[in-house]
Formats: C-alpha cells, sequence, structure tokens
C-alpha cells in the first residue's frame, strides 16, 4: 500500500514508525509544517516528524499552506498514492486533495469520536474530568473531524495522567490502530460508520485565559485544569507569576484513584474537613511532598511547581527554598 503521511508533532512520530517499519505500506513521501524558531538561540528546528522523515530519506514538503500551494498539491497528484494519512498536522485538507488518494484520507484523532472534535481533544478530555478516552480512526471530509469512523480503540484515564502522560499513550494506541484499520480497509472488512453528530462535543484551541487558575473552583476542577493544560496553568505567589504543573485534589470522590504514598499521606493529616480559610490560603504542609491548598470546594495539594524563570521543582523543594509557610495565600491566575 503506497502512502503520503502527514503529520507534525511527537504525537505523530509513533504512526509514521509504524507504517515505516510494516512490510505491506510504503511511505512515498511526508508533509509536515515548516520549521519553527525556538526560544533557545531561535534556531530553526525540524518538527518531529521531519526529523525522522529526514532520518529515512523521506521526500519532504512543509508548505506554509497546503491546499494553496501548486507545486506540492501537483507532487502530491503525481505520486498516485492509495491512502494519506493525517496525524495532527495542524492545516484542513481541501476536496481536492481529500479526493487524490484511491481509498481516501484516514485520520488519526486522539478521542472517542463524535466527543472532542478539533485541535486539543487530549487537553479538554482531561479538562472535562473523563475517565476514559481512546483513538478513533475516520475517513475525513471537508468538516472539523466529522467524516465516518473505521475503528475505535479504548483506554482508561488515572487520576494522576496529564496531557503529556496521556498522549503518550495514545500515540502509541493510535499507530497500532491504523495499521490494523489500513488493512481492513484494503481487504474491504471495515464498514464506514456515520458519526451522530447531534452528540459531538468540541475542543478548541486553548487560550491564554484557560492556563489562568481560580482558586474558588473545587479542587477536582483545578487539578483537572492543571493536568489537562499543562505545563502552563498559573497562579500568583508573593506578587510573582507561578506555574503549577502537577497536583492532587484531597478529601474528594477522587481519594479512591490517588496512589498508596498519597493515599496514606491523607489518612496522616490533621482533619482538615472543616476548615474555615478562604480558597488560595495554605491550610498544612505535607512533609516531603508540598503545600495543601484551601479550593471553593475541597484540597488541593501542590506537587510540582516553576517560579518564572526557574525549572520546575517539586512541591517539597518549593516549600524549603521558599519557606512557605501555613497561612499564606496563593492568588490567581493571569
Amino acid at each position: 500500500m503506497k502512502i503520503v503521511f502527514f503529520g507534525t508533532p511527537q504525537f505523530a512520530v509513533p504512526t509514521l514508525g509504524k507504517l515505516l517499519n510494516h512490510p505491506e505500506f510504503e511511505v512515498l513521501a511526508v508533509v509536515t509544517q515548516p520549521d519553527k524558531r525556538r526560544e533557545r538561540g531561535n534556531k530553526l528546528t525540524p518538527t518531529p516528524v521531519k526529523a525522522i522523515a529526514t532520518a529515512h530519506n523521506l521526500p519532504v514538503w512543509q508548505p506554509e499552506r497546503v491546499k494553496k500551494d501548486t507545486e506540492t498539491l501537483n507532487q502530491l497528484k503525481q505520486l498516485d498514492a492509495d491512502v494519506f494519512v493525517v496525524v495532527a498536522y495542524g492545516q484542513i485538507l481541501s476536496s481536492k486533495i481529500l479526493n487524490m488518494p484511491k481509498l481516501g484520507c484516514i485520520n488519526v484523532h486522539g478521542s472517542i469520536l463524535p466527543k472532542y472534535r478539533g485541535a486539543a481533544p487530549i487537553q479538554w478530555c482531561l479538562y472535562n474530568g473523563e475517565r476514559e478516552t481512546g483513538i478513533t480512526t475516520m475517513l475525513m471530509d471537508v468538516g472539523m473531524d466529522t467524516g465516518p469512523m473505521l475503528q475505535i480503540a479504548t483506554t482508561p484515564i488515572g487520576l494522576l495522567d496529564n496531557t503529556q502522560d496521556l498522549a503518550f499513550i495514545l500515540a502509541a494506541i493510535g499507530g497500532d490502530l491504523l495499521v490494523e484499520t489500513l488493512l481492513k480497509l484494503e481487504r474491504q472488512e471495515i464498514q464506514p460508520i456515520p458519526q451522530d453528530n447531534l452528540a459531538a462535543t468540541y475542543a478548541p484551541l486553548i487560550q491564554k485565559q484557560d492556563y489562568a487558575l481560580d482558586w474558588s473552583k473545587s479542587a477536582m476542577q483545578l487539578h483537572n485544569q492543571i493536568r489537562g493544560f499543562y505545563p502552563n496553568c498559573t497562579a500568583s505567589f508573593r506578587d510573582n507569576l507561578l506555574k503549577i504543573t502537577a497536583s492532587a485534589p484531597l478529601g474528594s470522590v477522587g481519594d479512591r484513584d490517588l496512589p498508596p504514598e498519597l493515599q496514606e499521606l491523607i489518612h496522616k493529616l490533621p482533619d482538615l474537613s472543616n476548615t474555615s480559610d478562604k480558597p488560595g490560603v495554605v491550610v498544612s504542609i505535607a512533609k516531603g511532598i508540598g503545600a495543601i491548598v484551601q479550593t471553593g470546594e475541597g484540597l488541593l495539594l501542590l506537587r510540582e511547581v516553576q517560579l518564572a524563570g526557574k525549572r520546575p521543582q517539586s512541591g517539597w523543594d518549593f516549600v524549603n527554598g521558599t519557606r512557605l509557610s501555613v497561612g499564606e495565600v496563593f492568588g490567581a491566575g493571569s
């Protein structure tokens, strides 16, 4: 099967790797986003997908706007591919591109469709506190993740999983599911299933305001925000910006899902269930772990933070380094 691969971030790399290592597939070329300048040194850095493609001596095309790039469109048409595979490419494909390959364009999407259509399904899935997610392979149409579904694979979500953790899991699942999907599609063993548009939900691009923490929210809501929008959620501390990159909700329905060491911590803590402190106040310090903060409902343990201009550090190192004490107050993020 002759394949053109469209993809950009690390999430797409395992799927490309599966295709490159499978004897029944031939990857003809790769289409990825243009190289970007990174902060350190301001050097142009290739996308993760480009790095893999280059290592395998594949042709790589990086148009600014693929649907308007005449040269790329002509090259794609001349390849006469059986299928285009799209994994987190980052651009909308035109109907002209979608109609080029014999078997169509197959997308590997990081949710159980029709839930979480759009650009950030993993992030919003965690933000909303889902306990299960998965990968859907689908035939693409001109809509945003609206095409008929081919196969679905699911996976549970742990209480402490963040976007990075879940993306790693889903990327591996996606590679295996795509291989299975392509083989079954070629053998006509799959019947595409239309999506139920009435059940659809959306996962839009994350905006800067989505990162700001509001301590009047519940501990579980804050925890889901922190892990869903990892590593960018912010609070204020002593009039400075503070990123909170890992947390755990305490004294809530999530306790049963905490690892044993945190469950043991809860049992050792003094009774904090009746604290009358305002949201954002440090009500206790968990020795060896970090600060425990009052929220609008429940308590939040700060497991990892990052001060402006500094590297991420454990919650306990933060407590020691700042000499944090009970009664101090964290403010809202910005």
